[in-house]
Formats: structure tokens, C-alpha cells, sequence
């Protein structure tokens, strides 16, 4: 098992707390890039959406308005175990047959018209509100003192559960993958049983392990579609993993990929925790305001931009047209790809899972933080509210405040997925 990622504040003990006790603890809602205009061919409608993911609304909205669904444009994705409120858009449909709709755990809040499709990443941020419950009174303050460090010094930007699977394992995929070995990234996905693999899946997974592709295809459970297509190509193909993976989709080889690059970023911030909040010489520091990169020639002249939170360090996603820092920050970032075993080169592939790769800064810091302590129906909770730029996780958060035990992971799949709070 992996060593699990250092925290920002260890000196805190993990507090015992639950969280998505039920959809509407974890309350999530898009602060667009821009307003609707009121003309174009556009129509823009939020749409507040209960225990159902993005890609499913999307689906049953095209249904609704029989539209294909990637005719319907989105800004990014939210959690299905959430209350969301997310705008989506549709070129040239009736506007009142869009306010009119009426479906299970879907309602349109409001409809109106712009001249460009709504695309991913055309967000400002997100704006959360979220109930912990079962936190022992006396923990209450170690709520606040985490979150009066966090807004100080940043949220480590790890990368999260969204990313590596229920099984944690989805990196491997992608690394193997990157490394053009078949036969390892099909193990992965089908085989390799392990401790939070039960039932049909973990009879399905040793089947795939010990060669029986057939009894592998047929144990496992419906909902696992690219598994059992992948087992049936294993069959087909008598055990070429080569051939085999043709029939995965390249969207989700891609996923794969993406994963592994996370795995990596998430190495060099645990590296870089202690200085989470400091730009050493040779860093290629990010700007907040605009997303670009410069070189810290002089740590000392940035401290203070840092400490403004203007500018952080950032830290790699390799790839093909990655750049790495100087300093000891780049000698960091080169021990990481040693000891996984790659040289900067190894990203340079073209083709299909190509990865361009870029920087994302190692931190990000909660604007409009606010605790209340309350009680519903439910019984007693801590509300915490909060807005994000797009692209980081309330999770990350959270995960800094409770520093729960690792998930057991218990669906057994290797899914990866995007992010789910773009």
C-alpha cells in the first residue's frame, strides 16, 4: 500500500466526522465566467440537480429535449452525491419547453439566452456549503484553528479519490500505459485482486489472473461494461493484451493517463509541504490572478507576493511540453520522475494518449470562509461555506480537516473519473 500523503497540519489529530451523510449536506453551486446576456442562439439554463452526476443529467436532459447529448454544453462537473446547481446550454431550443421540464431529482431554476456554447472551464470558481456531522463538540475549535491555517498558508492541491478510482489503483493503469506494457495495464484493470475486492469482483478479477477469461467476462457484475468487454477481447484475442485494449475507449485510456500524471503532481507536493506557502530560487511560481508561470530569480523579493497569496510554487503534470524549474525545485521534481522511474523524455510520446502537460500550483486558498455551528431534522452539524477557484476539490479540504482513514473502496472498480468539482 502507498504511504499515505503528508498534511499541511499534523499537529491536529484526525477528528471523527461525517460528511454526504445525505445529498443536501454537500451543497455545491457554479460562480459562472460570465452572466448570460439575454440574446444569442444559446439557451443557458441552471439546472439543480439532486444524487445524480453531470454525465447522467446530461443524458437525461437530451432525452427530454430529444437531442443528442453532446449537443448540451456544460462548464464542468459536479458530484452525484451532492445538491448541485450547474448551468447548462442548448443551441436553438424553445426556451419555455426547457423551463417547463419537469424530471426526477432535476428542476430548471432559470432559462436565458447567450451567443456561445457553454464549454468546460467556463467557470469562475464554485461556491460550497457543507454539514459535518458527529463532530464532538470539544473538536469544534480544531475545526476552526485547521481552517485558520489553511486560509493562511493554502490547501495542498492534491489530486483525490476523483482521480485514482475506488481502488486507488487507476495511476497504475496509466503508468503502464505510458510505458506501452499491455499486458501489465490489462492486469490492472481486470486482475490484480486486492483487499477491498469481494463477491462477483474479486471471483471475476482472480478468473482474469488465472488466464480463464471466459469465467472472468461472465463474473463480473453488469455494471462493470469495460471490464467485460475487455475480457471477452482477452478471450477472443487468446491472451493478446495488445489487441485487447482496442477495445477500451480512448477517452478513458486518456483518464488512465491523467491519472498517472496526477499520481506524480501528488508525489511533489508531499515533497514540497513544509513549504507550501513559500517560492524558492529557480521556482516556476504561479500567478493567481492569470494562471501564468514565471522563474523566481530572487526567493526573497517574492516572499511577500507569496505571503499575499498572489503567488504560490507549482509543481508539474508532465508531459510533452512540460517545463521543469530550477534550484533545488527542479532537483526535487527530477528525483521524483528517477524513483518512479522515468526521465523527462519518457513524456514526450505523441500520438493518441499524448499529454502536452503543464503546472498547477501546489495550494489554493478558500475566499469567503465561514463556520456556523447548527441543527435540522438530521440532528446537529458544522456548516462550513466556502467558495474555490474551478478545477480544485472541496475534498482536498476536507480531507485537511478530518484526515479521515483511507476509503475501503468497496465497489472494487478501477474507474477513473474528471474531476467532480470543476
Amino acid at each position: 500500500m502507498e504511504p499515505e500523503l503528508p498534511y499541511l497540519t499534523p499537529e491536529v489529530a484526525p477528528i471523527a466526522g461525517r460528511i454526504k451523510q445525505r445529498p443536501e449536506d454537500f451543497v455545491v453551486e457554479e460562480i459562472p465566467a460570465y452572466e448570460a446576456s439575454g440574446e444569442g442562439d444559446h439557451v443557458y439554463f441552471q439546472v439543480e440537480k439532486i444524487g445524480i452526476s453531470t454525465h447522467d443529467a446530461v443524458k437525461a436532459l437530451a432525452r427530454a429535449l430529444g437531442v443528442a447529448p453532446r449537443e448540451i454544453g456544460y462548464a464542468g462537473l459536479k458530484d452525484a452525491q451532492a445538491l448541485a446547481r450547474q448551468i447548462f446550454s442548448l443551441e436553438h431550443a424553445d426556451p419555455d419547453r426547457i423551463a417547463a421540464l419537469e424530471m426526477p431529482r432535476l428542476r430548471v431554476v432559470w432559462v436565458s439566452r447567450h451567443r456561445n456554447k457553454l464549454r468546460i472551464g467556463h467557470l469562475a470558481g464554485n461556491r460550497f456549503v457543507l454539514k459535518l456531522r458527529g463532530i464532538p463538540a470539544d473538536r469544534h475549535g480544531d475545526v476552526r484553528a485547521v481552517l485558520d491555517v489553511v486560509e493562511r498558508r493554502g490547501v495542498p492541491n492534491y489530486f483525490g479519490e476523483q482521480r485514482f478510482g475506488a481502488r486507488g489503483d487507476t495511476w497504475r493503469i496509466g503508468r503502464a500505459l505510458l510505458l506501452r506494457d499491455a499486458e501489465e495495464a490489462v492486469s490492472w484493470m481486470a486482475g490484480r485482486p486486492g483487499p477491498a475486492d469481494t463477491g462477483k469482483v474479486l471471483r471475476a478479477r482472480e478468473h482474469f489472473d488465472a488466464g480463464d477469461y471466459e469465467r472472468a467476462e461472465k463474473a463480473w457484475p453488469g455494471g462493470f461494461r469495460d471490464a467485460i468487454r475487455l475480457c471477452r477481447a482477452m478471450a477472443r484475442s487468446k491472451g493478446d493484451a495488445k489487441r485487447a485494449l482496442r477495445v477500451i475507449d480512448r477517452s478513458l485510456l486518456r483518464l488512465y493517463t491523467a491519472a498517472y500524471h496526477a499520481w506524480l503532481f501528488n508525489q511533489v507536493l508531499a515533497e514540497r509541504m513544509g513549504e507550501l506557502d513559500r517560492v524558492l530560487v529557480g521556482d516556476l511560481a504561479w500567478k493567481h490572478d492569470n494562471g501564468a508561470v514565471f522563474e523566481v530569480l530572487d526567493a526573497e523579493a517574492e516572499a511577500p507576493r507569496a505571503a499575499r497569496f498572489e503567488i504560490s510554487p507549482s509543481g508539474p503534470l508532465f508531459g510533452r511540453r512540460t517545463s521543469l524549474p530550477g534550484g533545488r525545485p527542479g532537483e526535487l521534481e527530477r528525483g521524483v520522475l528517477a524513483r518512479a522511474g522515468h526521465a523527462l523524455e519518457d513524456f514526450a510520446r505523441t500520438g493518441p494518449l499524448e499529454w502536452k502537460g503543464g503546472r498547477r500550483p501546489l495550494r489554493f486558498r478558500p475566499e469567503r470562509l465561514a463556520v456556523s455551528a447548527g441543527a435540522d431534522d438530521a440532528g446537529e452539524f458544522l456548516e462550513i461555506a466556502f467558495e474555490l477557484p474551478p478545477g480544485c476539490y472541496a475534498t482536498s479540504l476536507l480531507r485537511e480537516v478530518l484526515k479521515p482513514p483511507r476509503p475501503s473502496g468497496l465497489s472494487g472498480d478501477s474507474s477513473p473519473e474528471l474531476p467532480a468539482e470543476q
